[in-house]
């Protein structure tokens, strides 16, 4: 049997698995063959043991017996419903085909009768890791960023550093890792001929070249777990005192065993963090209800900071901006 068809035939008892009822017109309409090629494939799937019932009328078609389901093997109901919960999260993030069409395959393991409980299920935990604002160019290029680690291709694209510094990379890439609230490329720098950490976010004008490369020989979780031990390096100990007023926002992001509360309901906060660029902005975001008691260089940082942006709302400034824009008008 061509292996297109047997493709089909799993791909139609999924469906029907799936569905209380689909018209021979829909099958048709989805797999973009004629009404008589689904009238031979249905009897195809009934021929293989699999019971298809054929309704007639406006509201007829194809349903499989209430009572049959594919074996699954060793599977709890609750172990298949986490399989899907995490397909779903996946899939609404990176609109991929192949994850749809696997959530079909999981899904005709439950039995129709067990379709109630499972939608129970579902309405009771969502995961979602879709970190793109509106629109679908974000996706695209992730699809495009696992296309070319598939086929071993390079990739081109322009960098922005978190200092705001601009360069071109060409990358072997290697593999893409979600962590916390964003996902990151890793591969080979040819530009700096070294493995490098890439924020998506931060990649602009990416391009799949048609050059491929040979696959270098580290993996993926030893990658991850290099860089980890890189960044130990810059960790430094902070040491904070945040005001009440901001406690619910500290206690988002801090752990519970980072965060000692005081008698005047202040929190005493202690936390290993990155000496990264980020973290400033980070601690900047609570305005003036945090301030860093330890260590002295990032209170100095903070400090220098506030007056930058001071100076950048002061009175002259403030008149000179009112006088511009009234200029324009």
């Amino acid at each position: 049997m061509h292996v297109l068809k047997i493709d089909r035939l799993l791909a139609i008892t999924m469906l029907l698995l799936n569905h209380r009822r689909i018209s021979a017109k829909e099958l048709a309409d989805r797999f973009e063959v004629s009404l008589r090629t689904i009238y031979r494939d249905v009897e195809a799937i009934n021929q293989a043991g699999i019971p298809v019932v054929s309704y007639a009328g406006l509201s007829g078609g194809y349903e499989i017996m209430e009572q049959y389901r594919l074996d699954r093997q060793f599977l709890s109901m609750e172990e298949l419903q986490s399989i899907i919960v995490g397909l779903k999260g996946i899939q609404s993030t990176v609109g991929d085909q192949e994850i749809g069409a696997l959530l079909d395959k999981v899904g005709a393991l439950i039995g129709k009768s067990e379709q109630s409980a499972v939608q129970s299920l579902n309405n009771q935990l969502v995961i979602d890791i879709n970190p793109w604002r509106t629109g679908n160019q974000n996706k695209e290029q992730l699809a495009a960023l696992r296309s070319a680690i598939r086929d071993s291709r390079l990739i081109s694209f322009a960098y922005i550093t978190a200092e705001s510094q601009t360069s071109v990379r060409t990358i072997e890439p290697m593999g893409i890792v979600v962590k916390g609230f964003g996902w990151y490329l890793y591969g080979y720098c040819r530009l700096r001929e070294d493995y490098r950490v890439f924020r998506l976010s931060r990649m602009k004008e990416v391009q799949v070249l048609e050059e491929a490369f040979e696959r270098r020989p580290a993996t993926l979780e030893k990658l991850d777990y290099g860089w980890g031990k890189r960044d130990a390096t810059r960790l430094i100990t902070l040491k904070l005192h945040v005001q009440p007023s901001v406690r619910a926002k500290a206690e988002d992001y801090f752990h519970p065993e980072q965060i000692r509360l005081q008698e005047d309901g202040t929190l005493l906060i202690t936390s290993t963090q990155p000496d990264e660029p980020w973290l400033y902005g980070m601690l900047l975001s609570y305005g003036p209800q945090l301030r860093v008691l330890e260590p002295v260089h990032v209170a100095v940082r903070m400090k220098e900071l506030a007056e930058g942006i001071v100076a950048v709302y002061n009175t002259d400034n403030l008149l000179s901006a009112e006088h511009s824009y009234t200029g324009n008008c």
